[in-house]
């Protein structure tokens, strides 16, 4: 059975973000507008399960593929750093006429909404960062341990990305995730013809190693940082995320002034793929003003 039936009543489209063109899946005409964007060589079909039931719910739901992923442009002439990640999201947010946006992003996506609110708050709402990427925590170990994450990422990623089969495809995907049986071959499919575009082979290698270089460490959000973000912000974690330890996640949540902490079971990087009832209920709680019941700190 395909995943897309659960997207049905959603559409794609294409936006011109000032010269980028953005694919966003979308429904919803009511409400706050919701961007959702994904992780390092992600796309708009980690959130397949979600944008449905969370424009049920009274939102305006686009999930993105980020510059340089999926089939949005992808420039050779950019540093794949955290500043042009938000320069799109904030070209996209004019695009589609939202002065003001709720950001749900995930790992790369988390950081891109982080930092982009503390560059940009008028332009942000309330924020979902989902076992993300980009928390800079200051004692030794910690560091040592963000450096080890992010060096481990690059290795994985590259392995699939310069030069992609469809075994290597769903060895990167299967890391993701708690369940190797929710890899299913229409999604290994699906990214192995983003790896394979014309436009990912050139680019791709370049934004692997780039987003996750030691020259991008300077845009990470320090304590300092994170105490400075004014915004609610849920950080929502899996229970089997492979990459960046829970624990950080929970600390970060303590230090944002208005942060909270959540914990979904049964997942691992993408619980939003992989626990989408929960995680629809819990985002959509969220971000709507209410009293999120759940696993809270």
């Amino acid at each position: 059975m395909t995943f897309w039936l659960d997207a049905l009543g959603a559409e794609v489209r294409f936006h011109d973000a000032g010269g980028w063109r953005t694919r966003s899946l979308e429904a919803g005409d009511t409400g706050a507008h919701v961007i959702c964007i994904g992780g390092l060589t992600g796309h708009v079909e980690a959130f397949v399960r979600n944008v449905v039931p969370l424009a049920e719910r009274g939102l305006q739901v686009h999930a993105i593929d980020a510059l340089g992923h999926g089939w949005t442009d992808k420039p050779a002439d950019v540093t794949y750093h955290a500043p042009v990640f938000t320069d799109h999201l904030l070209r996209l947010l004019d695009a589609i006429g939202a002065e003001r946006a709720h950001i749900v992003g995930q790992s790369l996506g988390g950081w891109i909404a982080l930092w982009t609110a503390l560059q940009h708050p008028d332009r942000i709402g309330r924020i979902v960062h989902v076992t993300g990427a980009g928390i800079a925590l200051d004692d030794d170990a910690r560091q040592r341990e963000s450096k080890a994450v992010h060096s481990r990422v690059q290795d994985v990623t590259r392995k699939a990305v310069d030069a992609p089969t469809l075994e290597s495809v769903r060895t990167r995907l299967e890391w993701l995730v708690a369940d190797p049986a929710s890899v299913t071959d229409e999604l290994v499919e699906t990214r192995y013809r983003i790896y394979t575009l014309p436009e990912s082979r050139a680019v791709m290698p370049k934004l692997v190693a780039e987003q996750p270089s030691d020259e991008n460490r300077a845009y990470m959000l320090t304590e300092q940082r994170l105490a400075a973000i004014q915004h609610e912000v849920l950080v929502l974690w899996s229970d089997k995320n492979p990459t960046t330890p829970a624990e950080v996640g929970r600390r970060a949540s303590e230090i944002l002034p208005n942060g909270r902490f959540e914990m979904i079971n049964g997942a691992g990087h993408w619980p939003m793929f992989e626990q989408p009832a929960e995680f629809n209920r819990i985002v959509g709680d969220y971000l709507l003003g209410g009293t999120v019941a759940g696993n809270a700190a």
